[in-house]
């Protein structure tokens, strides 16, 4: 509930060597060249088991989550769900869309989520550079990309569909913003950022601590129970789990706004994450009842093997 106690345990057993090998493997690269772990935290049982972090770094320093808050966003959705304000499975009501005419009209909320609008997402509004930097707002861009293929028929990872789905659902920030939602579950030092108008940027402009993110990760192992509040509606944590939709190439699987280690080896098929630029990973195994939180300040092209750092601790951990 707070940081005072939050403390890992005193580390014993055979399984200790390995486990911190691991951790210190994460440190020094051998999860990947060039790479800059910057802290990791492991929660087993709603404890903390290991905690490490780089010179510089600590407890109460944020670092921008990157796409994780995508994984976020999805969540701040379903709390809105759980409360009756939102439906995934009804058309986005984006203003721009609600011409007779426009096909975009047709596109669903949990489109949006699964990356699934059919939206364009070839140009530099993939990377939507014009909002994180250059002083555009949300609802002036996000809403103006035309169609390139029917919704629900393609998977096209965008910045795009996560801000619209925000966007969507932003009636409902007058009583309930994303603060309201981080303190129900005591990420207190986590803030969500907004563009000059006031629309939240929730596809990558949130800043949180190691610890906050475990507490995210805590809420999916508790299917969305908070210390005996729901906060989720039941059964949301296999909603965004479920491969439904399009499915993208390579080695991980896509649910609602969460990547899926179901292609993994080694690794529990259950195991679902939020991945972010740079390396943040907020690995979530509910089978095992731990979170693995990965946070990171590698440079551009370098990759952290998230799966291999999963299928190394959990192995350990057994």
């Amino acid at each position: 509930m707070g940081d005072r106690d939050a403390l890992a345990r005193p580390a014993r057993g055979a399984e200790t060597d390995r486990l911190d090998g691991a951790i210190r493997a994460a440190f020094d690269g051998g999860f990947g060249q060039s790479t800059n772990t910057t802290a990791v935290v492991i929660v087993q049982n709603g404890r903390i088991i290991r905690e490490q972090y780089k010179d510089g770094f600590g407890i109460h320093v944020p670092q921008r989550t990157w796409s994780v808050a995508k994984s976020i966003a999805a969540t701040i959705v379903g709390s809105a769900a759980h409360r009756g304000e939102a439906d995934v499975a009804a058309p986005a009501a984006i203003a721009n869309w609600q011409r007779d005419n426009d096909p975009r009209r047709a596109i669903t909320l949990d489109q949006l989520l699964r990356m699934a609008s059919g939206l364009t997402s070839d140009t530099a509004g993939n990377r939507t550079d014009a909002i994180y930097f250059g002083g555009t707002t949300v609802d002036e861009q996000a809403p103006g990309w035309p169609l390139i293929a029917p919704p629900g028929s393609t998977f096209r990872y965008a910045n795009n569909d996560t801000l619209l789905a925000v966007l969507a659902i932003s009636p409902t920030f007058a009583q309930h913003p994303p603060r309201v939602f981080f303190e129900s579950i005591n990420m207190h030092a986590t803030v969500a950022e907004t563009d000059w108008r006031g629309n939240y940027v929730l596809s990558s402009q949130v800043w949180s601590t190691a610890r906050d993110l475990a507490r995210f990760g805590m809420l999916y192992l508790n299917d969305g129970v908070w210390n005996g509040q729901r906060i989720l509606p039941e059964g949301w944590r296999t909603y965004v789990t479920t491969p439904s939709g399009p499915q993208p190439p390579g080695e991980f699987g896509y649910g609602a706004s969460f990547w899926l280690l179901n292609r993994s080896e080694g690794v529990p098929p259950d195991t679902f994450a939020a991945f972010g630029n740079r390396g943040q990973y907020v690995v979530i195994v509910p089978s095992r009842n731990i979170v693995i939180v990965r946070r990171g300040e590698d440079p551009a092209g370098a990759r952290f093997d998230i799966a291999a750092f999963t299928r190394e601790l959990l192995a350990a951990l057994e």
